[in-house]
């Protein structure tokens, strides 16, 4: 059954197994419904923002040629930064989860297709795909909820460390690329022990990595500069903020689809003989879309439909819009939220999760602009007294919130 980390309010305790169940079928309906209209449309979609992606990406690129020159500089850079974010997001991510596969094209498959990205592509889809997707936001099980670097929710302990996370979760925005690739490697667990680095299966995995970065560093940091002669220097601080762009980009869309309040997490024990209807339920509650435009969907990759992503990974991403009317009237005849947001609030919401969930469990729903020094006081004392100290701090602090309500 699916058991939520612990909350005061549960979303789904009005749901009865058999309701859980009736979900999953219409899903499974839904889904078969797409399955069985592919066709010639879809392929033209994909093979038109290849097209439009190759041509504005090799269109910038010949700009940056001239970019010792401010305004080429600006619109070169700013063509590049769009072209690597679709080829990243509405490209490659979905090419990869195997969206495209039905086409039998060997040039859009994934099999074959390997993106601009630090991550070699076999490494990204076994993390992606198949632990990210089966484990969705299952503490302990998911790492891509939180990237094993955050703390993700109320009842994980607690320490001083996790201070610091609103600044390493900033620095692994701007540098996206290559902590999704230290994440594929699971870097920290197979670097902690000498068994684990001297693993060969770990070694030839870090080598790809090396490879690859090597590869992208060199496109973007030499070749791409050396062809602009005498704008060598403005081409490839162009590269280096298209990528910075890019990663910030494509960080905020997935904590927009992960980690605004409200998204559920679960416990290890949901997934202890879970059913295909459960399996779906928790998709839906661990998911948040993004409201906007058409062309705000194309830029995200279509990933500001998350839910719907999450329900059918391997569906067309041009698809989602469709279906996405279905699935919200689902939640709504089953009494559940269907989380969406404008990008703005959506980002809002998951920094502040991110600083909340930073300090101590309700410090900082407690701090008021009275109390500010003495509550600084009290996180000091926390952060410097040991566990005992942080227990006893707590728990006071439990005693008097359950003694005003």
């Amino acid at each position: 059954m699916t058991v939520l980390q612990k909350k005061s309010d549960n979303p789904i305790a009005h749901l009865s197994e058999a309701d859980i169940e009736a979900i999953g079928r219409e899903l499974d309906a839904i889904r078969q419904s797409v399955v069985d209209s592919r066709g010639e449309d879809d392929a033209a979609y994909i093979r038109r923002i290849i097209d439009v992606q190759r041509k504005l990406e090799l269109a910038s690129r010949a700009v940056l040629l001239f970019s010792k020159f401010p305004p080429a500089w600006v619109l070169g850079t700013a063509g590049l930064s769009v072209a690597k974010i679709l080829e990243n997001m509405e490209i490659g991510h979905n090419i990869l989860h195997g969206q495209w596969d039905w086409m039998r094209d060997p040039k859009i498959h994934s099999t074959t297709w390997e993106w601009d990205m630090a991550s070699p592509a076999e490494q990204w889809k076994h993390s992606h795909n198949v632990l990210h997707h089966t484990y969705t936001n299952v503490i302990g099980k998911d790492n891509d909820l939180g990237y094993g670097i955050m703390r993700v929710d109320e009842d994980q302990k607690w320490v001083p460390l996790y201070l610091a996370q609103p600044v390493w979760n900033f620095v692994n925005a701007c540098f996206f690329e290559y902590g999704i690739a230290a994440y594929d490697l699971e870097l920290g667990k197979n670097l902690a022990t000498k068994e684990r680095r001297a693993d060969p299966g770990f070694r030839a995995r870090g080598k790809q990595v090396l490879k690859k970065i090597g590869k992208q560093m060199t496109k973007d940091y030499v070749v791409h500069p050396a062809l602009s002669g005498p704008s060598f220097l403005p081409t490839l601080a162009a590269n280096f903020t298209a990528n910075v762009v890019r990663n910030l980009w494509s960080h905020s869309v997935i904590m927009c689809g992960h980690f605004p309040e409200g998204v559920q997490t679960f416990e290890k024990k949901s997934i202890d003989g879970e059913t295909r209807g459960e399996w779906y339920l928790r998709q839906m509650l661990g998911s948040a879309n993004i409201s906007g435009s058409k062309a705000m969907h194309i830029m995200t990759g279509n990933l500001s439909h998350q839910v719907e992503h999450h329900l059918f990974p391997d569906l067309p991403s041009n698809r989602y819009a469709e279906i996405a009317p279905q699935i919200r009237d689902l939640f709504a005849r089953y009494g559940l939220r269907y989380h969406t947001a404008s990008l703005p609030r959506q980002v809002g919401s998951a920094w502040h999760k991110v600083l909340r969930l930073s300090l101590p469990n309700g410090w900082l729903a407690e701090t008021t602009p009275a109390n500010a020094p003495a509550q600084v006081a009290k996180l000091y004392k926390m952060t410097t007294g040991g566990p005992k100290v942080r227990r006893q701090l707590q728990g006071a602090a439990w005693n008097q919130g359950s003694q005003a309500a």
